[in-house]
């Protein structure tokens, strides 16, 4: 009733104010830190059996604004995603304000036409001539798991009806530096994470497959990576799918992070061979910054095999009998029911924006990376891990009082405690927020993600001076 529109038309400028202007102004900070318990005792948490005065609400509103991280921010470079486009944004609102769910066209018309419309789109620049089908899905973990149970049930289409117990043991590869939700998947699936081998390098993968083959194992998929998560490297997805090719596995190519690389003539050639995979999962809200979350899983297939995977026909939704065409009630191919409309903010950006702004966008965002390597190298103090491929910058910072000791196990043992402290420091000023990380036999370092096109060499030059002010006495 009029309660409920007053507390609507006061609550929409404060978001605005707090959570779009002030969240993206470099003059604020990133994030306002503080401890759980002292966050719990802040936010008054307690569920209680009377409903609080409008005033009080729209106070726990700002609340929640305030010591939220502001991922928006042009010094938030924590994950891979950053950054707030004002089309994806308003695309958001409309599908919250709308409450949409993707079962059929009957319930979500505008939203299914424009989720096709943009996997067709996608499927084009995957490079796939003759097609493909895809859905959107919550996460690129969720892709790779789609992947995985689509390569099987392509294998083993009696797995759906029959099960586990009816199929040989099933086994697939992964690349080295592969996401973990490959390992999920195969745990969630029953395929188990022991029938997940990591290959190394490339010539591995033949003199596997013929060993297990002849253990009775069934090897059945390659998971490749395009941008993995920690050093932003690709696959060489050429060489990768010679080799399915030969031993008819089915190619995954998890290219969530490194996708958008596809939208710029300049760098696409990151993901040589991709229209030779069978699937890929590519998320436009990492690189192209669509909002969370924005995941496409797509798969180079004309014989509706997402649909004879995953379909239940529940017959009060999917009834063959309605007046218009069934061939868009597409929420069968999925495993969810309940479904956000997650393409539509993406879809309304590219609108706007058009596939040159996207493209600018990448290279705008790989250019700021390679200025910032550069940076690196010029600094006494900073040492680079290696030559970046994408826009993951992965460096040491040494302090001062480290510069003059030899490289060897006490100098390493050092460097790794200086990058918990900086952190640490960096999150209780609130200046910004960089992750870092150690990986294989590597000390942790810091691992710098460029994404946001509102981010300029001005705060390439902050995040250096910044980590220094703040490590230097260490």
């Amino acid at each position: 009733g009029a309660q409920g529109e007053s507390f609507l038309r006061d609550a929409m400028p404060i978001i605005m104010e707090e959570a779009v202007w002030k969240a993206t102004d470099v003059k604020e900070k990133v994030c306002e830190w503080r401890s759980p318990e002292q966050l719990k005792d802040l936010l008054d948490l307690e569920l209680r059996e009377g409903g609080e005065a409008h005033p009080q609400i729209l106070q726990r509103c700002r609340d929640a604004i305030r010591y939220s991280v502001k991922t928006g921010h042009p010094r938030f470079f924590n994950q891979l995603y950053a950054g707030m486009d004002p089309y994806s944004l308003v695309g958001r609102f409309i599908t919250e304000a709308i409450n949409p769910s993707l079962y059929t066209y009957e319930v979500a018309p505008v939203f299914l036409l424009t989720e096709e419309a943009v996997l067709q789109k996608m499927i084009e620049i995957i490079g796939w001539q003759e097609g493909g089908d895809g859905i959107f899905s919550p996460g690129g973990s969720v892709s790779n798991m789609y992947a995985v149970n689509v390569a099987r049930y392509h294998h083993c289409p009696d797995v759906k009806v029959l099960g586990l117990s009816a199929l040989p043991r099933l086994v697939m590869f992964t690349s080295q530096e592969c996401h973990y939700s490959v390992a999920k998947a195969a745990a969630f699936l029953g395929i188990g994470t022991n029938n997940v081998y990591v290959i190394p390098s490339d010539k591995r993968y033949a003199a596997h497959c013929c060993s297990l083959l002849l253990t009775g194992a069934l090897p059945f998929m390659v998971n490749a990576t395009a941008g993995t998560t920690v050093l932003g490297a690709f696959d060489p997805l050429e060489e990768i799918a010679d080799i399915c090719e030969r031993h008819n596995l089915w190619m995954h190519v998890d290219a969530c992070w490194g996708g958008g690389a596809l939208m710029s003539k300049k760098h696409r050639y990151l993901l040589q061979g991709i229209h030779r995979a069978n699937s890929v999962a590519w998320n436009p809200h990492k690189m192209l910054m669509a909002g969370l979350q924005c995941c496409a899983f797509m798969v180079r297939d004309k014989t509706n095999l997402l649909q004879r995977c995953h379909s239940a026909q529940a017959s009060y939704l999917f009834q063959q009998d309605k007046f218009y065409d069934v061939s868009y009630d597409t929420g069968d191919k999925s495993i969810q029911c309940s479904r956000k409309p997650d393409a539509f903010k993406f879809w309304l950006m590219w609108k706007a924006i058009g596939t040159k702004g996207l493209e600018e966008r990448v290279e705008r965002a790989l250019a700021m990376a390679r200025y910032l390597a550069e940076e690196i190298k010029k600094r006494d103090g900073f040492r680079l891990v290696m030559e970046p491929e994408y826009t993951n910058v992965c460096f040491w910072y040494i302090p001062p009082s480290l510069r003059d000791m030899a490289d060897g196990p006490e100098f390493w043992r050092n460097v790794h405690a200086v990058a918990p402290v900086v952190k640490e420091r960096m999150m209780k000023k609130g200046s910004m927020m960089v992750g870092y990380q150690p990986h294989g036999d590597k000390a942790n370092f810091f691992r710098q993600i460029i994404i946001s096109p509102q981010v300029s060499r001005e705060d390439m030059d902050f995040l250096l001076d910044q980590i220094h002010s703040l490590g230097m006495d260490l």
